[in-house]
């Protein structure tokens, strides 16, 4: 006997209740309890975030010696993902990935790094920015049901210096400031010209968002204005804010996201780290209609998507963001390479590691380091499929070539940050690749990296 439609329509809407994933509401919770329940969750959910970080990583203050970011900010050094237990890197790399794999040594900091909370996802920013955007604009970033998760000391410098392409001749333009909204107008109107400028307003100007908005389905206590673009990317760089990706279902596959630095965006030819979006303009459209609401365009209706002009605004802001230049290099020639004169012996034994037995310029080729393609690493080679904390480690796909200019001033790495130094990266590759570097290679590598 067939139900009638309006029962089935009920029993459909109260199971979907009934599976709903922590930090989501139901039909009939209202703000106030909704708030009170995911505070009381917090503790819970930060907890068994902490633990995975301190069993994956070496999470201590071990800055590195005689090498910094550009406005100084100390880089940490060594590598921080642990081995199993009675295992080695030397050990590693000379095992074959189904050996690592049938062994289970695969070790846990090269598995997917989870979204702080992934089973609720979203935007969630460091409480560096959040501090700065509430003194300067009184515009509130943070969450009530979680924070972000990794220490400071593996994240970028912040606020990061500007250089533009237009007038190398200024250095940093930012004067030390986080640009905003408040004072965009004063520390550009007379570098920019008048639709530059413009670009950079609606760039610092927030919109809503699936996490902050005006209803009542957002996570921050206040109605919020929403998320600006230099939000994530703060003075055109990165403050590793993160979230996961709005084009992967179910939640359990989805990616945590590092932000990438909008440095040298004029270089580049694919944007999003899988999205293979063709033109920065597409991205800019995309990430305001789509991105920012998880991908769900009833949401983005719902919370006040902004429809950006494609020939004007959109245009506007894609010109500014091509003028982010990437930090000096004095190091480098005009080809991108070491100059003798100038580079130590330790970096030009790392930049023959690099293009040579690393067989990194295969993908990283200078001046820009990155061929602008997308390859696949097949990493599940090395595991087995396992759930952490919400997040499927499985095959993650093609992934995006970045840039490595100024590689050391845009810590964590890889595409979800689950490799907090660049010695972990170069630990990671040495084994995807099947490399076989030895410690005095992998050392000679890093140097030459931090000369980008």
């Amino acid at each position: 006997m067939a139900l009638n439609p309006r029962v089935s329509r009920l029993m459909i809407t109260l199971t979907a209740v009934a599976c709903l994933a922590p930090g989501m509401a139901s039909a009939d919770e209202d703000f106030t309890s909704l708030t009170k329940r995911l505070q009381t969750e917090k503790p819970k959910f930060a907890q068994r975030q902490q633990a995975m970080l301190a069993e994956r990583y070496d999470l201590a203050d071990r800055p590195a010696k005689g090498t910094t970011m550009s406005r100084g900010k100390a880089v940490q050094e060594g590598v921080r993902v642990k081995l199993p237990k009675s295992t080695s890197w030397e050990k590693l790399s000379a095992m074959s990935p189904d050996e690592i794999r049938n062994k289970q040594l695969w070790p846990a900091g090269f598995l997917p790094l989870p979204h702080p909370h992934h089973e609720a996802g979203g935007m969630i920013f460091p409480q560096f920015l959040i501090k700065e955007t509430l003194q300067q604009t009184d515009r509130d970033l943070t969450r009530f049901d979680l924070d972000f998760d990794l220490p400071d000391r593996f994240l970028p410098e912040f606020p990061a210096p500007i250089y533009l392409t237009t007038r190398p001749d200024l250095g940093d333009v930012s004067q030390g400031k986080l640009v905003t909204l408040v004072n965009f107008n004063d520390l550009f109107k007379n570098i920019l010209n008048p639709k530059q400028l413009e670009g950079l307003r609606l760039l610092v100007t927030p919109f809503p968002q699936q996490q902050f908005n005006a209803t009542e389905d957002r996570r921050s206590l206040k109605a919020s204005q929403g998320v600006a673009c230099l939000d994530c990317h703060a003075n055109g760089h990165t403050t590793a804010s993160t979230h996961t990706v709005g084009d992967i279902r179910p939640n359990e596959h989805r990616h945590r996201i590092d932000t990438p630095s909008l440095r040298g965006l004029n270089i580049q030819r694919l944007f999003g780290s899988q999205r293979a979006l063709k033109t920065v303009e597409d991205f800019t459209e995309f990430e305001q209609r789509a991105a920012y609401f998880d991908g769900i365009p009833a949401d983005a209706a719902r919370k006040g998507t902004n429809v950006l002009e494609r020939g004007s605004q959109v245009h506007f802001m894609a010109e500014f963001q091509a003028l982010l230049d990437f930090p000096p290099a004095p190091k480098l020639n005009v080809f991108g390479k070491l100059d003798p004169a100038k580079a130590g012996e330790k970096e030009m034994r790392g930049q023959a590691v690099f293009f040579g037995k690393g067989q990194c310029a295969t993908c990283h080729t200078p001046p820009y380091y990155t061929d602008n393609l997308m390859h696949n690493l097949k990493v599940e080679r090395f595991f087995k499929e396992v759930t952490i904390n919400g997040r499927t480690a499985s095959a993650d796909g093609p992934i995006k070539t970045f840039p490595l200019r100024g590689i050391k001033d845009s810590p964590p790495y890889l595409h979800d940050d689950r490799l907090l130094t660049l010695e972990d990266t170069v630990e990671f590759f040495n084994l995807v690749l099947e490399l076989k570097l030895n410690e005095q290679e992998k050392s000679d590598l890093v140097a030459f990296m931090r000369a980008l």
